[in-house]
């Protein structure tokens, strides 16, 4: 296919850095017609993992870690390396090679087949694949690029988000958020071709420049949480994080959490970080963070007992109390929090809805320990309290904490990372909540860590 090049580019231009062996020969000499670029012929087979062709020469063939519907159950099982044809871009697209992706949440759902079966449902919508290549985070090199691309160019290095729309959605064309609107999905979750293959297919407004300080594998780790913790903490009008604020972030030592803190502490806030050791909340105050509470010294998670239950509900209570008087001990004042960042989900909500701040917020994005959560609802409307689902980004949140990523403000909080054969252990692990602080990482195309640094 033929490709268009962008004289304005919205990435890092140029080819990767000389310290990149992954690149395995110089990209060949492209010949203009008009505004057209000619990238030499496709090549018939794949390269091996940690290497790529030269930059623009696409390959019929990718090495991909694969989920069927067959395999669904234990992530260690259900990825599965095989060989695909690599995705081709349509119009305002844009073909990556992935230099290192990012491990999320998302795709241990995607593995398991629940809460959605991701295949069947993007096959009732007229999608012919039967499987899916997931990953929702990227770090990589421009290869290719669509029609009516003019954002990125070949050989741009870039990170991707994880928005995706149909730009002729009608919501979308009436001004209103994107993320929001019936078509919006999670790319390399909802979608499919994410990144882990080695190569990816996204649209072209999700493709940002790569921070240059930063490695491959640096940058492919935060920003799918970065992003998400961005938007729950700035996006709601009326609740958005301020100086002085005090923020509670659930697992704060993870992923989301680790970019929570750094993004409240940088607007002023105070976080508070919820934890399971010390360990753990000590790695929190490094990030910024006032204090931590350990949620193990408390026994009430879960759903509360009924309200007509007066024992068990002064027993909950009880627990409810303890849990903010320790907030309050990390704090070293008694303040409640006035936004609560939420992701645990059926465990914690009973709590957190107790703990926030008259008018404050709680904003969730996930039900990492189920679904079925339990409001009181006395606290919720006398105290005229928030509860504020947020899922995904759009352009301009993402663009944002990309810039404060640019500008060295956030750190993408590197934990483990993999080689591509291991992308079932990574998530296996990341459901079991093994391994280290921060954000995990896969290698691609990326040979060994630390390369991919421009300045």
């Amino acid at each position: 296919m033929e490709n268009t090049a962008a004289s304005d580019s919205h990435g890092s231009k140029g080819e990767c850095p000389k310290d990149d062996p992954a690149i395995v020969k110089q990209a060949p000499v492209r010949r203009r017609r008009g505004h057209r670029v000619e990238l030499g012929d496709t090549m018939n087979h794949p390269t091996e993992i940690g290497t790529l062709p030269p930059i623009g020469e696409v390959p019929d063939k990718m090495h991909a870690q694969v989920v069927r519907q067959e395999r669904f159950g234990d992530p260690t099982r259900a990825f599965q390396i095989e060989l695909m044809d690599v995705p081709r871009p349509g119009p305002r697209e844009v073909l990556i090679a992935v230099m290192a992706a990012g491990v999320n949440f998302n795709n241990v759902w995607a593995a398991r087949g629940t809460p959605i079966d991701v295949i069947a449902v993007r096959q009732r919508a007229g999608e012919p694949h039967d499987f899916h290549i997931g990953g929702s985070d990227a770090s990589g090199v421009v290869y290719a690029i669509g029609d009516d691309v003019d954002r990125v160019a070949v050989g741009d290095r870039v990170v991707t988000h994880h928005g995706w729309w149909n730009d002729d959605d009608p919501w979308i064309a009436a001004g209103n958020d994107p993320m929001t609107a019936p078509s919006a999905s999670i790319w390399g979750y909802n979608t499919n071709f994410g990144s882990f293959g080695q190569y990816c297919l996204a649209q072209q407004h999700q493709v940002m420049p790569k921070a240059p300080h930063l490695s491959w594998e640096e940058a492919a780790a935060a920003t799918l949480v970065g992003t998400t913790a961005y938007r729950m903490l700035f996006g709601w009008a009326g609740n958005t994080v301020k100086k002085d604020d005090v923020v509670l972030v659930w697992g704060g030592s993870g992923g989301l959490g680790g970019q929570a803190i750094q993004l409240a502490t940088n607007a002023g806030a105070r976080a508070v970080a919820v934890v399971s050791s010390d360990e753990r909340g000590a790695y929190c105050e490094s990030l910024g963070a006032v204090g931590y509470v350990n949620r193990t010294e408390f026994d009430h998670w879960g759903v509360p007992p009924h309200w007509k239950d007066a024992a068990g509900q002064a027993e909950w209570t009880a627990g409810c109390r303890a849990f903010g008087k320790a907030i309050w001990g990390a704090l070293g004042e008694r303040r409640n929090p006035n936004i609560v960042f939420e992701h645990p989900g059926e465990a914690t909500i009973p709590t957190s809805i107790f703990v926030c701040e008259s008018g404050g917020m709680v904003a969730i994005c996930a039900g990492t320990t189920g679904y079925t959560a339990v409001v009181d609802l006395r606290y919720h409307w006398v105290r005229q309290k928030r509860l504020q689902g947020s899922h995904g980004t759009n352009d301009a949140q993402a663009y944002a904490y990309n810039q404060l990523v640019i500008d060295g403000k956030i750190d993408p909080c590197l934990g483990d990372v993999f080689s591509f054969e291991e992308v079932g252990r990574a998530h296996q692990e990341m459901e079991a909540g093994l391994g280290a602080e921060g954000n995990r990482v896969v290698l691609v195309g990326a040979p060994t860590r630390d390369l991919g640094r421009t300045e």
